[in-house]
């Protein structure tokens, strides 16, 4: 099914972070339009992660702007929050839960895509475990309930921290060609990685020292 053409940007001026005493960054910026997709290259540490978790709100940035549509996101913080979807490390579901039912309850936090549910899971291989607690599922097959998630939501902006990891081949394959997609329907997307990225799109890479 093709999904609706998603609109938004995203700017950032001027950020500085610490991680306890230690500078991770100072003065980052950077600007992502429709369709751009921002990729964090950087040794362990560097503060990729933690450049993500400041966007996410889950830490202040010391000092800075983040602007979503040329609006301060600390204006409108639940607003911006529900624009975007992150893979984490930690894939971040119940692990008690149902992989429906995980999704499911992801579904009420945030727009949700006009997909269809069952096609998305066989799409990622995984409808088979549907009513398999997260518990039961290997890594691998985690990272693609997550990616679901992803494709499930209807947001302008995904970040992706690590996407590729705990992932076969095939896998990998899939992130990129998901990835492209929302890009080419005016999605944004900030990811960091280690390996090489095969991603259509506007890409403009940050290495962080």
């Amino acid at each position: 099914m093709r999904r609706k053409a998603l609109t938004a940007k995203l700017s950032a001026d001027g950020l500085t972070l610490f991680r306890g005493e230690r500078l991770l960054f100072k003065g980052l910026s950077f600007a992502l339009n429709p369709g751009g997709m921002l990729l964090l290259e950087g040794q362990n540490g560097s503060g990729k992660t933690s450049l993500m978790r400041a966007i996410a709100g889950l830490i202040e940035f010391e000092d800075g702007d983040v602007m979503w549509d040329d609006q301060p996101v600390r204006s409108n913080r639940p607003a911006f929050y529900g624009s975007l979807v992150w893979m984490q490390h930690r894939v971040g579901f119940k692990a008690d839960l149902t992989l429906v039912e995980n999704l499911r309850f992801e579904s009420h936090l945030r727009a949700q895509s006009d997909e269809d549910f069952d096609e998305v899971l066989d799409r990622l291989e995984i409808a088979r475990l549907k009513r398999l607690p997260l518990r039961s599922l290997s890594a691998g097959q985690q990272r693609r309930v997550a990616l679901a998630r992803m494709l499930l939501s209807r947001v302008p902006l995904w970040l992706m921290d690590e996407p590729f990891t705990n992932l076969d081949r095939q896998g990998r394959k899939l992130v990129m060609d998901v990835t492209t997609e929302h890009l080419e329907r005016g999605g944004m997307c900030i990811m960091a990685a280690h390996q090489d990225v095969e991603i259509g799109g506007n890409v403009t890479k940050i290495v962080l020292q």
